[in-house]
């Protein structure tokens, strides 16, 4: 059986610098990963799997925008 990892946890300040840097980019490249890696203080693979998570939160948000758009803007014809 495959064992999982242990749930991290993250310090405001890390989270502060993840959210920064996903809004510069969604999609960071291996390099990047590393780098935002080495500030954060974690493993790059963990900020791979916190960048995927952030996107799905990210579509999903975009998703309930768009639908709440639509409510209002057929209304008013």
């Amino acid at each position: 059986p495959v064992k999982k990892k242990p749930r991290t946890f993250y310090s405001a300040e890390q989270l502060e610098e993840l959210e920064k840097m996903f809004q510069e980019d969604h999609y960071p490249d291996s390099e990047r990963r590393r780098e935002i890696a080495a500030v954060v203080g974690v493993t790059p693979q963990r900020i791979l799997v916190w960048f995927q998570n952030r996107r799905a939160k990210w579509r999903k948000l975009e998703k309930l925008r768009m639908k709440g758009n639509k409510k209002y803007s057929t209304s008013s014809a």
